[in-house]
């Protein structure tokens, strides 16, 4: 990072707490869902001393990118990358989820098989950081995750509808830039102006960039925006609120340097770096996310896990 780039002060969170899920590492022990808590939304302790908190059953028995999210039918849920990267880049296939009433009790593993769809999917090679957003006009989430075939190695966004995160309707392309591999997109729907930001790794030099559009199921415009404040590499980039203000946090997996990067911004656009000192993980955390959790959630999880 530069000694000229602007940094920004954290903003003082109006209620509630803050839960990350991750995973912690490329080896199969360390490829399970982890969660941490925070009192401001910048500054995170594990919970069970670092150890998973789902033993998966299913699938590769590994997970990477887990995403968590605050269903609208009252249940959270889980949705990863079922995948163990000792078996290579390419060779994973499969989406994997749970559900959980409490966050502390996790249920209903689902592993879902992209091949199964058929057709370009039937190749599939990887099946990516998968995400979800509530879709306004469909009235149902839509997950969206990167996707790669033997035909085509270049991956690209593709999204699919669910009314319960263990089946798909037919995945369709949602944003593809020909020749440049695509993943771990996120996307936000600004409060300013209403449109989505879609913020992906920017693979021509590892940065964070993004598009925008109109509607969530695009077209998203191109050319993309690099925002990424970060001195090296990172993926996996991650944007929450920070409650009751107008200010917005990307953390993001510092992979090369096993470490995370934040920085802030309150207009999706225009990003100012976190000094170091004013956020912190107490773990090396890979790629993750984070919600907004109740004082009752928050204490909940303290009381069964430990921090």
């Amino acid at each position: 990072m530069s000694e000229n780039t602007m940094l920004s002060k954290p903003a003082v969170s109006k209620g509630g707490k803050y839960l990350f899920c991750y995973f912690v590492g490329n080896k199969p022990e360390q490829e399970r869902i982890h969660l941490a808590v925070s009192r401001d939304g910048y500054n995170f302790e594990a919970l069970n001393g670092n150890e998973p908190v789902i033993k998966q059953t299913k699938g590769k028995l590994c997970v990477r990118d887990p995403f968590i999210l605050n269903g609208r039918d009252g249940y959270f849920y889980i949705v990863g990358t079922d995948m163990k990267c000792e078996e290579g880049w390419l060779s994973n296939h499969a989406l994997i989820t749970w559900r959980s009433q409490d966050l502390i009790h996790w249920t209903d593993e689902t592993v879902i098989d992209i091949r199964d769809f058929g057709g370009e999917f039937a190749a599939t090679t990887r099946a990516w950081a998968p995400q979800s957003v509530w879709d306004e006009n469909e009235q149902k989430h839509m997950v969206y995750w990167a996707n790669s075939t033997v035909e085509n190695d270049s991956a690209a966004m593709y999204y699919a509808y669910t009314t319960d995160f263990k089946t798909l309707t037919v995945p369709k392309l949602l944003y593809a830039r020909e020749g440049i591999q695509t993943i771990d997109a996120d996307i936000i729907k600004s409060p300013l102006n209403g449109k989505y930001y879609m913020y992906f790794k920017h693979d021509e030099d590892q940065t964070i960039a993004y598009v925008t559009a109109d509607k969530l199921k695009g077209p998203y415009i191109d050319p993309p925006t690099v925002v990424s404040l970060a001195p090296s590499g990172v993926e996996g980039s991650a944007m929450y609120n920070i409650t009751g203000t107008d200010t917005w946090v990307m953390i993001m997996d510092e992979y090369g340097k096993n470490r995370y990067f934040a920085q802030q911004t309150t207009d999706m656009e225009h990003f100012a770096a976190l000094d170091r000192s004013d956020y912190s993980f107490d773990v090396n955390p890979r790629h993750g996310s984070v919600i907004q959790i109740t004082d009752e959630q928050y204490d909940a999880l303290v009381y069964h896990f430990g921090k």
